[in-house]
Parts: structure tokens; C-alpha cells; sequence
């Protein structure tokens, strides 16, 4: 029997989610709590990757077992994990549905704050910018949903298949005192590190130091440039992602109050 598994987690300790040898991962703590308490080895297929440090406020992953448990494996789960990794519902799936590659859109929320605020840490990135020009950043970001290749906001680009993402959404936001931003994108798929690329020409748009045709001129040519600095990684979050036939609210409070809160379009 296939099973759904919804989750979320936060990313400070972890370099990320995939399964690497020598460093802390999601994916084996996880594979790891599931081993012992159904007493045999758990592969899991996760619906994505995320970087070292980043959240998911929502993410899947699937799991085949063959004997259903007889006791209550989300209690038991949530007993054994880390604080900082929550089962939020084990949904049993008809077929061989499949977490990664049935996922039709993903959405990622990137949070910055622009003054030292300790409870904002690990929770936010902090940019100290003073008069951030938000409408030339928010003309750039209209741009996202009009092009289709991606290829000038990935790393390493020819490691991979194809560079197109289809942009269903982009939107920024800022708090009541402009001292906070929020950027929103959603998307079939994403490439490694295309989020907090995109976030950190942003910034730079903001500052002034890279104008909006610029910006778009990377887009429209498809040109990879020789320096890419990616936004910090503390302050991105995999906040949605969405499936044909399951499409479940966000579970974790503190999440929605994140998105929630008293943001309001630039």
C-alpha cells in the first residue's frame, strides 16, 4: 500500500532535504524514525529537494508498505522525531501515486527583514537595506510569469535536463512598516537555487545596482552569468505544493500567521 506522508520542517540544522553520507539530512532522520518503528528499512520518496537551511512549511513525501501498522504511527512518529520536524497526516493513496512527479505546482515564500531582530533568526534573512526601491523590484518580478527558461537564475544549468519552469505566480509584499518583505512565486517546478538567485537580483534591483533590463535581458537571452550570489538560505520556505487529487491547506501555525500577517502588495 502507498502512503502520503505530510510534513513540515525546519531547515536550521540540516543540509537539506536529500539523503547525503556525513551530514545531517531530512530525508535519513526520517528514514531512520520510520525503520524503527516498523522494524524494517522505509525508503522515502520525497515531492522535492530543498538547500541546506531552507523550511518547508508543507512538503510530501511517499512511503509503500506492505502490512498495514495495528497502533498510531502519526502519535509515535511525532514522539520519536526532532522537535523541528512534524508529521502533520499519513493519507493512504490508491495506486502508485507518486510524490515528486504528480506534483502539478510548488510555491515558495522568501522572507526578508531589514533590522536585527532576534526572534526573527533562523526564521528570516536579515538585509540590513535602507530605501529599497520595492516598485522596480516588483516591475521585475511581473516579468517571472512571462518567460518560460530559467536558465540565467540556475547554478550549474547544464547538469541538467532542461532549464523551462512555467511561472504561475509572482508577487511581493511588504509589512505596514516597510521594514519586512515577502516574495512569492509558484511554479510546476523549480531548479536548484533558482529562488534565492532570483531573491538576490532583487535585491540588487532594489539597491540600484542592476537595473530592470537587465534583469530581463538575463531572462530573454538565457544567459547564465559567471557570478551568481543566491539570497541567504534562512529565510526561504517551500510553503505549498500541490497535486491532481491532493491539495491540502498548510498545517503549521506558525507558517500561515508568516504568510498571513499584515502584508499588503507592492
Amino acid at each position: 500500500m502507498r502512503y502520503f506522508i505530510h510534513i513540515g520542517y525546519h531547515g536550521s540544522r540540516y543540509s537539506g532535504w536529500q539523503k547525503h553520507p556525513g551530514v545531517v539530512n531530512v530525508q535519513e532522520v526520517l528514514e531512520t524514525c520510520l525503520g524503527k518503528i516498523l522494524k524494517q528499512p522505509v525508503p522515502i520518496t520525497g515531492c522535492g529537494r530543498t538547500d541546506a537551511l531552507v523550511h518547508a512549511s508543507q512538503f510530501f513525501f511517499h512511503i509503500d508498505i506492505e502490512n498495514e501498522w495495528d497502533f498510531d504511527l502519526l502519535f509515535r512518529l511525532n514522539k520519536l522525531l526532532p522537535d523541528d520536524i512534524a508529521v502533520f497526516d499519513i493519507i493512504p493513496m490508491q495506486g502508485l501515486p507518486h510524490a515528486r512527479f504528480d506534483a502539478v505546482q510548488r510555491g515558495y515564500d522568501y522572507f526578508i527583514h531589514t533590522y536585527k531582530d532576534p526572534f526573527f533568526s533562523g526564521f528570516s534573512s536579515l538585509y540590513p537595506e535602507n530605501n529599497l526601491d520595492l516598485h522596480k523590484m516588483k516591475a521585475a518580478i511581473q516579468l517571472l510569469p512571462q518567460y518560460d527558461d530559467y536558465r540565467a537564475f540556475c547554478k550549474m544549468p547544464d547538469r541538467i535536463d532542461h532549464t523551462i519552469c512555467h511561472v504561475s505566480t509572482a508577487r511581493l509584499y511588504t509589512d505596514t512598516t516597510g521594514d519586512r518583505l515577502r516574495f512569492h512565486i509558484s511554479a510546476n517546478r523549480f531548479l536548484s537555487k533558482m529562488v534565492r538567485i532570483i531573491t538576490g537580483r532583487l535585491l540588487e534591483i532594489g539597491r540600484g545596482t542592476m537595473s530592470v533590463d537587465e534583469f530581463e535581458h538575463y531572462l530573454a537571452d538565457k544567459i547564465t552569468p559567471q557570478i551568481i550570489t543566491p539570497a541567504h538560505p534562512q529565510g526561504l520556505y517551500l510553503s505549498k505544493v500541490t497535486y491532481p487529487y491532493l491539495d491540502l491547506p498548510v498545517r503549521s501555525a506558525f507558517s500561515t500567521m508568516m504568510v498571513s500577517g499584515d502584508w499588503k502588495e507592492v
